[in-house]
């Protein structure tokens, strides 16, 4: 990875942040988009501080022109592009019957049409590297979670592109990876959206108990090293990756159960 241009979309926090200092320890050129311009510049001088590269541009990732020009920015200060991360992404909790319709809008305009934006001007560099394309999924892009229906559904989108996009390049190179994290000690449920597009502030699960983005960060380094095609996390990631090909209905009930016992839960 060492001489590697890598953008990274939702870099200034959790997941995205973690992969900006992974990929920096790595030797790599990396180039961070996100809307919080102050965290990024933090970020930036601190991975330059220790001898890293890292430039930034301020992104709302929703917006076309703004990952059109996170795309050139990566151009005109390095000249080429090896590595995509598709990682900016927010999240929901309500039931669909009561939720604005909005917010659904809200979340694939950010997790899938970002990713969209952000691959469209920067395939034909990464083409020219036969380099890579990574989104960061969810377990709710392997299964539709209760109260998370905008989500799942950004997910899935975002994965049946990628792999659209994977078989299409199948003679040109490109490497795709998906990554399907389970729950994530990140900002991304702290700043999940409820049923009229408020922020639900504190988490309703345990971070202790998951997965760190750092850990993430390091699997998700690794399989794009290797070139993975794919990638589960955490155990019950993995859990919900197997019960779903061969008990798909026990799978549905253990889910509701699980998701029924979050404090404050929309269902019982």
């Amino acid at each position: 990875m060492k001489g590697k241009v890598v953008i990274i979309t939702g870099a200034s926090s959790g997941i995205g942040e973690a992969l900006a200092y992974e990929f920096a320890a790595a030797g790599s050129k990396v180039v961070l988009g996100a809307r919080n311009q102050e965290k990024l510049i933090s970020i930036a001088n601190d991975i330059k501080s220790t001898g890293g590269e890292c430039i930034y541009y301020k992104t709302d990732v929703s917006s076309e022109n703004d990952c059109r020009n996170l795309i050139f920015t990566a151009i005109n200060n390095h000249g080429q592009i090896d590595i995509l991360i598709n990682n900016a992404g927010i999240s929901m909790r309500s039931l669909f019957n009561d939720v604005d319709l909005n917010v659904l809008k809200k979340l694939m305009d950010v997790n899938f049409w970002g990713t969209v934006y952000c691959t469209k001007y920067a395939l034909p560099h990464i083409l020219k590297q036969n380099g890579s394309i990574a989104g960061i999924s969810s377990i709710a892009g392997m299964v539709g979670l209760p109260a998370r229906t905008g989500y799942s559904a950004s997910k899935f989108a975002m994965n049946g592109f990628l792999e659209s996009l994977r078989t299409e390049n199948i003679k040109n190179g490109l490497h795709v990876l998906i990554a399907y994290p389970g729950f994530t000690a990140s900002n991304i449920r702290k700043t999940s959206l409820g049923p009229s597009g408020n922020s639900q502030g504190e988490s309703p699960r345990d971070e202790n108990k998951m997965m760190t983005s750092a850990q993430v960060a390091k699997r998700t380094y690794i399989a794009i090293k290797n070139r993975n095609n794919k990638i589960v996390l955490t155990t019950e990631g993995k859990l919900v990756s197997f019960i779903s090909k061969f008990m798909p209905n026990i799978l549905y009930k253990l889910v509701y159960n699980s998701l029924a016992k979050e404090p404050n839960s929309p269902f019982k």
